[in-house]
C-alpha cells in the first residue's frame, strides 16, 4: 500500500510540474487541447467539437425554407458516391438544381438540422462580411491599411498589408498552417483563451500583396478588423447582414477563444447545417441578390470568385476556385472535406459534410474527393426521368 501511494504522490507532483511548465513556456493552451480533442480520441479539431468550447449564436430570422425538387430524391446515389461517403464518413450531401433541393441523404445520425462544425468554409463568411462592411462604407475599399484599424500590428511591412491582402491569403503574416503538429501557431490559435493576444504578438514579416499562400491567421486578423469597422461582434453582425436576410432555417453557433467578450474563431468553426451553409452559395451564384435585394455588390462577388494572382489560379477573395468539366465552379472548403461547391452555368450547388477529407497532394490544389463529388452529381442528374 505504500508504494502505491508512493507511486501515486510521484504521479501527481509529476503532473503539477507538467503543467507549471506549461505556463513558463506558454503552451499551457495545450491544456485545453487535452481536455477537448484529444482526451476525446481525435487528432485534430472535430465536427462537433464546438459542444467543448464557447460559442456566440448567430441567431436566424424568418425562415425561408428551400424549394423541394418534384423528383426529390427520386434517384439514387451512385456506387461511387455511396462508397466514397462510407469511406470518407459523410454526415451530409446535398445537390441543389435550379434553386431546389433535389437530393439529400444524411449518415451517422445526422438530419437537415444537425449542427457540425464548418471549419474553413467561414472563411468565406468572413470575405462576405468583408464585403458587406465595404458596402456600408464601414471600411473603404480592398485597399484600406489594416493598421487603420490594428495599430498595434506587428512586423517590417505592418503599414502596408490591406484588408484585401487578408482576403486573399496574401499577407506577408508569419504563421504555420500544420493542423496536427500540437506546437503549430494555427494549434495554438484554435486553443488559446486570448486570441486577439495570439494574433497581435505575430509579424507581418514578408511584403504583402505578391502571391497567395494560405494562411488561417489571415482570416482572423481580417476578423479583428471587422470587429472594429463594424462596432459589434462578427457572429453578430453575420446575423443581422446574411443569416436572417438569407432566411437561415436555424440558429448557429461561432466557437469563441473564451466566453463573454471573446472573439470568434473567424477562420473556422461554424455550427451549422448543410441546408443553411448552402444558402451563402447561393447568394454568390446570384451575384450578391436574394429574393431582388442586393445583400452583397455585385462587383465584389465577381472579384471574389476570380483569381487575384494569375499563378495562383485556385483562390480568390475567401473562395476557391476551379475550372473543371470545362466549367467555372467556386466553392467553400473547410478541414475534412466539408464543401459547398457552385456551378453556376448548371445553377448547381454540392453540399457535403463529414469527418474525413479524401486525397490532397501538392501536385493539385483540389483534393480528389471534390471531383468525385462532382462526378457522381452529374452522374445521378443524368439519370433523371
Amino acid at each position: 500500500m505504500k508504494k502505491l501511494f508512493k507511486i501515486l504522490k510521484i504521479i501527481i507532483i509529476t503532473l503539477v510540474v507538467l503543467v507549471a511548465l506549461m505556463y513558463v513556456f506558454k503552451v499551457d493552451y495545450l491544456i485545453t487541447a487535452v481536455r477537448t480533442v484529444y482526451f476525446h480520441g481525435h487528432k485534430t479539431a472535430f465536427l462537433v467539437d464546438y459542444k467543448y468550447f464557447p460559442n456566440r449564436e448567430i441567431k436566424k430570422g424568418i425562415a425561408q425554407p428551400w424549394h423541394i425538387a418534384k423528383d426529390y430524391n427520386t434517384v439514387k446515389a451512385t456506387e461511387r458516391l455511396e462508397s466514397t461517403n462510407k469511406e470518407l464518413q459523410t454526415v451530409a450531401f446535398i445537390i441543389i438544381k435550379n434553386d431546389s433541393i433535389w437530393y439529400e441523404s444524411y449518415y451517422d445520425g445526422y438530419d437537415k438540422d444537425s449542427k457540425s462544425n464548418s471549419f474553413s468554409m467561414a472563411k468565406s463568411v468572413v470575405s462576405a462580411a468583408l464585403g458587406k462592411a465595404i458596402m456600408e462604407g464601414k471600411i473603404k475599399s480592398l485597399d484600406q491599411k489594416v493598421i487603420d484599424f490594428l495599430p498595434e500590428l506587428k512586423g517590417t511591412y505592418k503599414d502596408q498589408v490591406t484588408v484585401g491582402d487578408l482576403s486573399s491569403m496574401a499577407s506577408g503574416l508569419n504563421w504555420d498552417e500544420q493542423y496536427y503538429s500540437p506546437l503549430s501557431i494555427v494549434t495554438r490559435a484554435y486553443f488559446d483563451k486570448d486570441l486577439r493576444k495570439v494574433m497581435l504578438g505575430l509579424d507581418i514579416s514578408t511584403k504583402p500583396g505578391q502571391h497567395f499562400e494560405y494562411k488561417s491567421g489571415d482570416t482572423q486578423l481580417l476578423a479583428m478588423v471587422l470587429e472594429k469597422a463594424v462596432k459589434k461582434p462578427l457572429a453578430v453582425y453575420v446575423s443581422e447582414k446574411f443569416w436572417q436576410p438569407l432566411g437561415a432555417e436555424n440558429d448557429a453557433l461561432w466557437q469563441l477563444d473564451h466566453e463573454g467578450d471573446g472573439i470568434e474563431k473567424a477562420y473556422c468553426c461554424i455550427a451549422s447545417n448543410a441546408r443553411d451553409f448552402a444558402r451563402f452559395g447561393k447568394l454568390y451564384q446570384q451575384h450578391g441578390k436574394w429574393e431582388g435585394q442586393q445583400i452583397l455588390d455585385s462587383a465584389f462577388v465577381a472579384k471574389s470568385i476570380q483569381p487575384r494572382f494569375p499563378e495562383s489560379p485556385e483562390y480568390g477573395y475567401g473562395w476557391w476556385l476551379n475550372n473543371y468539366r470545362n466549367k467555372s465552379m467556386f466553392y467553400m472548403r473547410g478541414h475534412l472535406g466539408q464543401f459547398v461547391i457552385v456551378i453556376p452555368e448548371d445553377d448547381m450547388i454540392i453540399v457535403r459534410l463529414g469527418h474525413l477529407k479524401g486525397l490532397q497532394t501538392t501536385a493539385d490544389a483540389h483534393s480528389n474527393d471534390f471531383y468525385i463529388y462532382v462526378d457522381e452529381a452529374y452522374q445521378m442528374l443524368g439519370q433523371r426521368k
